[in-house]
């Protein structure tokens, strides 16, 4: 006899399946003190019936012990601290997961305060949307500005400007577009790819799910609409170089030895070609060890251990990289900066910067710039005081792998460390590598061990068809010549110079992109540029 399947466990098989075919957004909200943004997540939350029952009689309970008329506040949800019920603002970070029909969220509720500015960086490090909430009684504030350097600093690309408590200036629609020209005018040469503005009221719900009833003039999406429907490009894209930080040599006997990470970009595979920065050596990838066993091919994301077809000395904190495609190698780096300490950053001073798994002494040289949070210019400066955005100059105690942090977030970001304490007191990005003597090259011609940053020319898919396409339009020219001068015909001449072009575009194409995984016989270009700073 047959037995017959569980429908309850089909119906959780399925939903499993389903979440896992669901997309995942971070998204941090963040803003001035008291903007509202506990109360907005806490918002978005009830009017998507993403709250449980006990949840929701918590809040009715405590809104009636404070008076009949009082309404929830959604903001508890969140401030889980007693000093933040205390004070009515956000300290910590607080995460929390959700998910919807269409999509799973991972949101930060970043405090708004001044004084825990690290806190937020720190919410905001992982995000790949920010939500900047604007009260629109007050409008931009200098925190507002800050968190907007802050999180576009961090590669934050996407956008959205939430403006809150539209009900305080009686659902203004030229508040709303004040606010908006404002901002505009503000992150007019930000790094960003998008920004999207929706008025909103959170306390009421307002164009959080559910289009308002007070604002007819917004056409827009909804808050949690948009949240869906925004487009985040993967991690890990195909076209970015291999890196990988190695975190740990592993060696469980003496016959095995393996070197673990977390890919950091790229793809690595069997054969592959890499070098061992800040060496320079180059050798090939014999096996991938993944933790559902070996594999031919890991990407960006993953955590591996890669063995080698030779012995060599590779350490924790080194970087391997696609072989073609080397990163900036230099011990002094250019750097923009959140400082986050009391004592100010200032010339002459040492620290531990810590980029990827390599830790290095750092001091600072002396050139300072602060950057202005309401024109966004920079200034030169003597120091970098608590909560300050700024650039300056750190001298390495050593040479170490790493890139710009417009072409890797991971390897190209830092933090700094108290070398006495170990606390963390400033996060960073990496501008440039700077020229600091001259830049030499092994008998081969190869990139040798470089005291300079370096880069290293790749071609992208793009690129390659681009080369292809012109290079095939110069020889179909030369078909087409040929076969009329032979055969006289226009009409046989152009059919052959077609069917030439279509076969030989594609074989060229398939022929560079191989060539562009083959290592040898290629030469670095080397980095002399010296940015100001």
């Amino acid at each position: 006899m047959t037995a017959r399947p569980d429908p309850c466990a089909f119906a959780l098989e399925t939903f499993l399946h389903q979440q896992e075919r669901k997309s995942l957004l971070r998204f941090v909200v963040c803003g001035s003190v008291d903007h509202g943004k506990s109360t907005l997540i806490g918002r978005l939350l009830y009017e998507a019936k993403l709250l449980f029952e006990d949840q929701v009689e918590a809040l009715t309970a405590t809104a009636r012990r404070a008076g009949p008329q009082e309404e929830i506040d959604f903001s508890l949800l969140l401030d889980g601290l007693a000093a933040e019920r205390e004070q009515k603002i956000t300290i910590d970070v607080a995460y929390r997961f959700f998910t919807t029909e269409k999509r799973k969220f991972i949101v930060a509720d970043a405090p708004g305060h001044e004084q825990y500015t690290r806190n937020m960086a720190t919410g905001a490090s992982t995000a790949d949307v920010a939500v900047i909430l604007v009260n629109a009684a007050a409008g931009l504030t200098g925190q507002t500005r800050r968190h907007t350097l802050i999180v576009s600093a961090l590669g934050i690309r996407h956008l959205v400007v939430a403006v809150n408590k539209m009900d305080t200036v009686g659902w203004s629609q030229d508040a709303f577009a004040r606010i908006e020209g404002d901002f505009r005018a503000f992150a007019a040469d930000l790094d960003v790819d998008e920004i999207a503005f929706i008025p909103v009221a959170a306390r009421a719900g307002d164009n959080m799910v559910a289009r308002s009833t007070h604002m007819d003039w917004y056409r827009g999406p909804t808050l949690l609409e948009h949240l869906e429907q925004v487009e985040i490009a993967p991690a890990g894209d195909g076209e970015q170089p291999f890196r990988m930080p190695v975190q740990w040599v592993n060696r469980p006997d003496s016959d095995f030895r393996g070197y673990s990470g977390l890919i950091a970009g790229g793809e690595v595979y069997a054969g592959m070609s890499v070098r061992i920065w800040p060496a320079g050596r180059i050798v090939h990838v014999k096996s991938i060890g993944t933790p559902g066993g070996d594999s031919d091919l890991a990407l960006a994301g993953e955590s591996v251990t890669l063995t080698f077809d030779e012995a060599v000395d590779v350490s924790r904190g080194d970087m391997l990289a696609e072989a073609s495609a080397a990163p900036l190698v230099s011990d002094r780096l250019s750097a923009r900066v959140v400082w986050m300490a009391d004592a100010p950053l200032a010339p002459g001073r040492s620290y531990l910067l810590k980029a990827g798994t390599a830790t290095v002494k750092a001091t600072v040289g002396d050139r300072i710039a602060v950057v202005d949070l309401d024109t966004r210019e920079e200034r030169s400066a003597d120091r970098i005081a608590d909560n300050e955005i700024g650039t300056c100059v750190l001298q390495l105690d050593r040479r170490i792998a790493v890139d710009r942090y417009r072409d890797n977030r991971i390897t190209g970001s830092f933090i700094l460390l108290d070398p006495e304490s170990y606390d963390t007191i400033a996060l960073g990005t990496v501008e440039d590598a700077l020229a600091n003597g001259t830049a030499r090259r092994d008998a081969a011609g190869q990139a040798g061990t470089p005291e300079r940053g370096e880069t290293a020319h790749r071609d992208s898919r793009l690129r390659s068809a681009a080369k292809a396409l012109t290079w095939r339009a110069l020889a179909t020219l030369a078909t087409f010549a040929l076969a009329l001068a032979l055969t006289g015909s226009i009409r046989f001449a152009g059919s052959m110079a077609l069917l030439d072009v279509v076969g030989r575009t594609i074989v060229y194409y398939l022929h560079e992109r191989m060539w562009s995984k083959i290592a040898w016989g290629t030469r670095a270009a080397w980095s002399t540029r010296e940015p100001a700073v």
